[in-house]
């Protein structure tokens, strides 16, 4: 079984245009689409699209219209009772599938909420396989969140896997001398807050064609006790980092739609793959052939198996001397 845990849930927006969006103008909108969100939610839709056990951990009260959605989405969830309401995030998607999200904070979790959360994700260590932790943390849960409840998964035999961005990412990176998670999954301005590089430098790299730069930054992080790092690079792909190698994965062509879930999706590639014994270079297959399949999807729609195509996708392993010289 894999457990997702979903600090800071959502009903994702998508907001559709048919061009540009200009600030200041009025828009006509094309199509509006909602669905049971959060990154942690996100990765659950599409491994249970691929027919996988993946249980979605949420704090959410009873009557939340989230249930309600998740149901519908046949999405199973366990959840910790708030007293608040989940928010709800927009995305605005251009024509030319350039995103912009508005997001908002969400429901605060008070001391009781924080406990049963942090409680019931550690129990989950006992049974689950892997257990996947994404997103940012709603307002009242510390910033080294994370960071804490992987240290108390250090003894489970599960996998954990972090997916987080700003000041939550940071501190689990202060933390990797302590506990470090099996996998995190930057993207270039993530990695670049984490190595004090600069991200503009990474990405133009990373779409000349030129790996060296994440692999150098992303090696950083494993010399500091990181295990393995999974880099998303939008359109150039993505980059796997671990301490035995380094490996490239490019991108399929595709008509991008909508960028909402495409990193999400990418995860759950890679941890599909895990399950089922492959590789690294084939773990990195699949989470690029995930997060693509998720671009070329409109709205906040996830892929399943049947859009999933491996051969597409070129991956080659990087000399570390290359990447280090």
């Amino acid at each position: 079984m894999i457990v997702t845990v979903t600090p800071n849930p959502s009903i994702d927006r998508t907001v559709t245009l048919p061009g540009a969006l200009t600030r200041g103008a009025v828009h006509r909108i094309s199509s509006v689409t909602d669905e049971p969100g959060g990154k942690g939610v996100n990765v659950a839709r599409a491994l249970g699209l691929a027919g996988l056990d993946a249980l979605a951990v949420l704090p959410s009260a009873d009557a939340d219209p989230m249930l309600t959605a998740l149901r519908a989405a046949g999405v199973p969830y366990a959840t910790v009772p708030i007293r608040g309401t989940i928010r709800t995030n927009v995305a605005i998607t251009e024509n030319d599938g350039t995103t912009t999200k508005l997001n908002e904070p969400g429901a605060t979790l008070d001391a009781d909420a924080l406990e049963a959360l942090t409680r019931t994700v550690v129990e989950a260590g006992h049974r689950a396989e892997w257990i996947v932790m994404s997103g940012s943390l709603p307002p009242g849960v510390p910033v080294s969140w994370y960071a804490d409840v992987v240290a108390q998964l250090s003894d489970k035999d599960c996998l954990v896997a972090v997916d987080t961005s700003d000041a939550p990412l940071s501190a689990l990176a202060a933390s990797f001398g302590r506990a470090a998670p099996d996998l995190i999954k930057p993207n270039a301005e993530e990695l670049a807050g984490l190595t004090g590089t600069s991200a503009q430098e990474l990405e133009d790299a990373a779409a000349a064609g030129d790996p060296m730069p994440v692999i150098a930054a992303a090696r950083r992080l494993v010399d500091r006790g990181a295990r393995t790092i999974l880099v998303t690079l939008g359109a150039a792909g993505a980059v796997l980092v671990d301490p035995s190698g380094a490996w490239l994965a490019g991108s399929p062509p595709i008509t991008p739609r909508s960028t909402v879930g495409a990193g999400d999706s990418a995860l759950a590639g890679y941890v599909r793959a895990a399950l089922s014994g492959a590789d690294a270079p084939d773990r990195l297959r699949m989470a690029v052939a995930y997060g693509s399949a998720a671009a070329s999807l409109p709205g906040s729609a996830l892929p399943g198996p049947d859009l999933i195509n491996l051969k597409a996708v070129p991956v080659k392993a990087i000399s570390l001397s290359r990447s280090e010289s």
